[in-house]
């Protein structure tokens, strides 16, 4: 199980975000993706924070209310973000997901984001790994 890579079951092409994004167009772009937040990053990729549903809904329901879209992303965002590299084992990214921590995690490689890895994706690659340790040659 130990063999197991973050890079094996991470989805490359992750939903981002930049600071100076609307938050409107933000959440049009939640709402098309798999995941519940994503990224934010720079102009040279590298990952400078993280938007999450939670993050949109809080600010979201004042700007509805107003119906005005004045906050950005960069107004709501964690700046401080949690991530794993490619070569992470997903026993030791499964431990960090515990109860209360990031349900999502970008990966980043040599300081630029290469896709993000989700609770499912762990899921999926334990769930895997369950399997063929109970299969039996026939």
């Amino acid at each position: 199980m130990e063999s197991l890579k973050v890079k094996d079951y991470m989805t490359t092409k992750a939903v981002t975000f930049t600071t100076e994004m609307s938050l409107s167009a933000a959440l049009e772009k939640v709402m098309k993706s798999p995941h519940m937040g994503g990224p934010v990053i720079n102009d040279k990729e590298e990952v400078i924070g993280f938007l999450s549903e939670q993050d949109l809904l809080e600010k979201l329901v004042k700007v509805s209310y107003f119906c005005q879209d004045t906050h950005i992303v960069g107004d709501c965002m964690h700046g401080e973000v949690l991530s794993v590299s490619p070569e992470t084992s997903i026993i030791e990214l499964a431990d960090k997901m515990k109860v209360g921590k990031p349900k999502a995690y970008p990966v980043v490689d040599n300081g630029k984001l290469v896709g993000i890895i989700t609770r499912s994706d762990v899921l999926k690659a334990i769930g895997k790994n369950l399997n063929d340790c109970f299969q039996h040659p026939v």
